[in-house]
């Protein structure tokens, strides 16, 4: 269970990382802690969040997330012991990339974290609207400023994130060094095609989300009845992924669990964590029971045969 490092930036990290979408919202601030002091306790270092995170919740605006981190590491959290990752530029209040949201957009995030430093801030989406000179030009000065260690791009496309590697080569300003696509067993095209190549050849980090396609590899989704185990999202799920191939990695999966004596899960998670150039795939919970178990994946040790099971039932699209 040895750490990974986050492309070059010098981060290095557990082989399953946390995600702060919970926070302020399906986790309350008791809940929070609790998870925040459980992932110390078990090793899980990268805490990811964002400044959006939760504004779809109703009475919430944006910020709640890393507020409730920044109160967890103001009572007694330990800093040392986690890696903070937010992100910028799908927030209405922060929105886009251009240089003066960037700067305002980190001051304000440091705020609410209560902290100095940003270990690792993220592009959370491409801004077409601003050159990428500028844009990485103001991450650069942030980096200076010493209020933020590394920078990463969240939901690139092969291309644009091709050209900001070519940018900041040519410009000598600080690359994008970690990637944070979404990628799990069901949705592979996305990332395998394009984007795994390059980021592969440049040696980035990669830090994937709906590791477990919103709740679907986690196996309680096999029936249309099953829509209903979650009023936010059960029926979407139901609809994107109870189709002939979700059926048929779900039945590879139990096969892989039974044999490993392990759950779906951790199972889905442990294919993430074998695969080449994944640094760490992200998980939510919401319970500390839920956050043990997700953090057992990290141990299990998929066989070449469970692995080309899983990647044959999973191919196609």
């Amino acid at each position: 269970m040895s750490e990974r490092e986050l492309g070059r930036s010098g981060l290095k990290i557990s082989p399953l990382a946390f995600g702060g979408n919970v926070f302020g919202w399906s986790a309350d601030e008791a809940t929070t802690f609790a998870l925040l002091d459980e992932c110390v306790a078990l090793g899980i270092n990268l805490v990811d969040t964002a400044d959006v995170y939760s504004a779809w919740v109703d009475g919430n605006q944006g910020g709640e997330s890393e507020a409730l981190i920044g109160r967890w590491l103001k009572r007694g959290g330990r800093r040392d012991r986690i890696v903070i990752a937010t992100k910028v530029a799908k927030w209405s209040k922060h929105p886009g990339l251009s240089p003066a949201n960037i700067q305002a957009a980190a001051e304000d995030s440091l705020r609410r974290l209560q902290t100095d430093v940003i270990d690792l801030y993220q592009a959370h989406e491409d801004d077409p609207t601003v050159p990428l000179e500028d844009t990485l030009g103001a991450f650069s000065r942030l980096i200076e400023q010493g209020k933020v260690r590394a920078i990463g791009a969240s939901n690139y496309s092969a291309p644009r994130l091709a050209e900001a590697l070519a940018v900041a080569q040519r410009h000598n300003l600080p690359r994008y060094e970690t990637l944070q696509p979404e990628y799990n067993l069901y949705d592979r095209a996305g990332y395998e095609d394009a984007l795994e190549p390059l980021v592969r050849e440049h040696g980035l980090g990669v830090i994937s989300y709906y590791s477990l396609a919103s709740g679907f590899l986690s196996g309680k989704y096999r029936t249309e009845a099953d829509a209903g185990r979650s009023a936010a999202r059960g029926a979407q799920v139901v609809k994107q992924y109870l189709n002939a191939r979700g059926k048929r990695i779900l039945a590879a999966l139990d096969d892989v669990a039974s044999r490993q004596a392990a759950t779906v899960a951790q199972v889905a998670l442990a294919w993430l964590i074998a695969r080449p150039g994944i640094t760490a795939p992200i998980v939510s919970a919401t319970s500390i029971p839920q956050l043990r178990e997700l953090a057992a994946a990290r141990t299990l040790l998929l066989s070449k045969s469970d692995i080309a099971a899983l990647d044959a039932a999973s191919a196609g699209s």
